[in-house]
């Protein structure tokens, strides 16, 4: 593998997020809300996805070529804003870009939150294929919480029906109704939305579950980790970059309506995509 062209980075970098599709645009949003004074540079793989249908080697190979893109951009941090990445490519992004930015990933906070509050408890994922069949929330919550009880479930429709905009209608109440209807997801204490572009249907979700079961949205933990690992490198960029809103750029793998259009959901406006191809 080719050497990394990292360029310099200060806390006036922009942080890196990526996804497959428009689900890492909730974390991207939360970010945003987060650390209202720091650039964003997001990259959806709109040309591979959905992710959770793609092989661990696949996964791995995307998520490199998307980091090296990031740092390549000077980036000051990687966050993987997507669960199947999350899952199986961590470890190889992080040993591709060593020490020089951090990277947080989407699944060890929501992980640690569930464990230390549900430790005797039942806790539910719905997720993509790609990490249910990676059991890492069970390794991970284990970790905090070896007597938890937990049970994944995949969910490969509500990806594919939420990035062609099909969430808040009948349709979409029929496919949820479906999965979260499932023995193995019934008398759960909490229900971990296991991809990010779950919380676009959150309150469809909410509104199908019991009120005891606390549905879990990874993405104000992830905006939170984010803080945390920017400001024990000195590289928050604060209130001294003035008052001028920063300006975010996004780029796309391939160029969709769908995606254009749910854009405006995130951040109250149709956002400006461009076009980048890492894999032409």
């Amino acid at each position: 593998m080719d050497s990394l062209n990292f360029s310099p980075v200060n806390a006036q970098s922009p942080i890196g997020i990526f996804d497959s599709g428009i689900g890492g645009l909730t974390v991207a949003a939360a970010v945003a809300r987060k650390l209202p004074a720091e650039r964003i540079l997001y990259y959806g793989d709109t040309a591979h996805l959905p992710y959770g249908e793609k092989s661990p080697t696949a996964l791995r190979s995307y998520a490199e070529g998307i980091t090296d893109f990031l740092v390549s951009e000077g980036c000051k941090a990687v966050v993987i804003a997507c669960n199947s990445a999350s899952a199986v490519a961590t470890a190889s992004v992080k040993k591709r870009v060593g020490k020089s930015v951090p990277v947080i990933d989407v699944i060890s906070p929501t992980a640690h939150y569930a464990g230390l509050k549900y430790g005797r408890g039942k806790i539910g994922v719905i997720a993509t294929k790609a990490t249910v069949n990676s059991r890492i929330y069970a390794r991970r919550i284990g970790k905090y919480a070896p007597d938890a009880k937990v049970t994944m479930l995949a969910t490969p429709l509500l990806v594919a029906m939420i990035e062609e905009g099909f969430f808040n209608n009948n349709i979409s109440k029929a496919v949820i109704a479906s999965y979260l209807d499932r023995a193995n997801l019934r008398d759960i204490d909490a229900l971990i939305l296991g991809c990010t572009h779950f919380p676009l249907i959150k309150s469809e979700i909410r509104m199908h579950c019991a009120q005891r079961t606390e549905v879990i949205d990874s993405a104000e933990m992830i905006a939170d980790r984010t803080a945390e690992a920017l400001g024990k490198r000195g590289l928050l960029r604060g209130n001294a970059a003035g008052k001028a809103k920063p300006e975010h750029r996004f780029y796309v793998s391939d160029l969709t309506p769908s995606f254009s259009e749910s854009t405006k959901i995130f951040f109250g406006k149709k956002l400006k995509l461009q076009q980048r191809n890492l894999w032409a």
